[in-house]
């Protein structure tokens, strides 16, 4: 981000570092740590939340920082950042409520966990950036509602692929075109896939089986293609979305909607399979008048009158820190919800699913997540795949078919139930 740098340098000429909590210490936590460390002029990392310490530690250590220390206490914790030392901690509160942080970073993908913290962070009027796909799909315009009462901001990430979408949405606007599709690239697609058939590859790139799960059986991509609807309105064309298949570049997918579909819609979100520039993002966007078109078509983009955009990567880690600085520094969000949803993850039975059992969570063995309008989710009563952990089957479910309230007990102590219950109910 342009301006994003020379801010930065003018804090670390100034001696007065954006101060950044950080919650989980998993891959991409220690890539965050590490980039922030190593790379971010005028950003330090403050504290480290994780439920084992000890791992949070070693995230601290490997990026080179010398001095780090466990601490069980909000005074605690602001004396070694006070020092210019890192804080490591299992008590997600110290954070909130430490007068030392700037702004929290939630990147451990947990749905009950991330719900606690959002909620504590928007009590002690802390800004928070969301690489938590999955809290934000489930409860994230109920968490819009409260960040706004709060006079605080909640974020998706730059270089996560929703955030990356949400940028290339706003440019698109800022240069007078219409988007009319958000769209994400995958190389995979198989909804069957298990920890158990993607822990080599987990393994090889220092990941968990169940997160690898989640991107192979298509469950990620229908929970930021959620996020990316619910911040712009935006909605599916059908449940799961087109997800076609395309082994050319996405330049060549305008012809591929239809534009008089697009219009009356406002616009959507969907994913292509096999295309290039992969793994990055597109957008579809319109523009009418003959001029425009005639210089458009000038400088190469077509005849329209869609017009296709994309950005070729999606570099996650390496681009964060860009958002925590749009925060502290500029007041702007790389992308936040809509007070009220547009589109949800439902859970759909990866196998034959039978009364009695007891369902685990997302990127696992029983379920995949598809995107859905929420008119639809609503009035058939789907289950969102972010709250299907725990939920106990009343009734078998078939292979391949959505999971409804009324063939499920779900756990009764879960905040993130009760807070998707205080969504739905307005």
């Amino acid at each position: 981000m342009i301006l994003i740098d020379t801010a930065l340098e003018a804090r670390e000429r100034e001696g007065r570092p954006v101060r950044v909590g950080v919650y989980g210490a998993g891959a991409m936590a220690a890539a965050f740590i590490d980039q922030v460390t190593t790379a971010v002029p005028g950003m330090r990392i403050a504290a480290v939340c994780n439920r084992t310490a000890d791992r949070a530690m070693a995230a601290c250590r490997d990026a080179g920082i010398a001095d780090v220390a466990t601490t069980d206490s909000v005074a605690a914790l602001e004396d070694v950042v006070a020092r210019g030392g890192t804080a490591v901690t299992d008590d997600p509160t110290l954070l909130t409520r430490s007068e030392q942080i700037d702004c929290l970073v939630d990147i451990t993908g947990a749905i009950d966990y991330g719900a606690a913290i959002a909620l504590d962070a928007i009590e002690c009027r802390k800004h928070l950036v969301l690489m938590n796909a999955e809290i934000d799909a489930t409860i994230g315009a109920l968490l819009r509602r409260k960040a706004d009462a709060a006079g605080i901001i909640l974020t998706a990430a730059d270089g996560d692929q929703p955030g990356v979408q949400l940028n290339l949405w706003r440019y698109v606007k800022g240069m007078g075109m219409t988007p009319r599709v958000l769209g994400n690239i995958k190389g995979l697609q198989d909804p069957y896939r298990t920890p158990t058939t993607q822990a080599a590859f987990a393994a090889r790139w220092k990941q968990t089986p169940k997160m690898v799960t989640s991107f192979a059986d298509g469950s990620k991509v229908n929970v930021e293609q959620a996020v990316v609807a619910n911040a712009t309105g935006f909605h599916v064309p059908k449940r799961g979305m087109y997800q076609y298949r395309h082994d050319g570049h996405v330049n060549d997918m305008t012809t591929m909607y239809d534009v008089d579909q697009l219009r009356e819609w406002g616009g959507i979100v969907d994913y292509v399979v096999g295309a290039a520039p992969a793994p990055g993002v597109y957008c579809i966007a319109e523009r009418a008048e003959p001029l425009h078109r005639h210089l458009l078509e000038l400088y190469k983009l077509g005849e329209g009158p869609l017009y296709c955009f994309y950005h070729p990567y999606h570099l996650v880690h390496f681009e964060v820190h860009n958002t925590v600085a749009r925060v502290v520094l500029f007041g702007d969000s790389c992308g936040t919800s809509l007070p009220e949803p547009t589109v949800e993850v439902v859970a759909i039975a990866k196998r034959d699913l039978l009364a009695g059992e007891v369902l685990d969570g997302y990127g696992e063995y029983m379920t995949y997540g598809e995107a859905e309008n929420v008119p639809e989710v609503r009035a058939a009563g789907l289950v969102p795949e972010g709250l299907v952990e725990g939920c106990r089957l009343l009734a078998d479910i078939a292979k391949d078919q959505p999971i409804h309230w009324s063939q499920v007990e779900a756990p009764s102590d879960s905040l993130a139930h009760r807070l998707y219950r205080e969504m739905i109910s307005g």
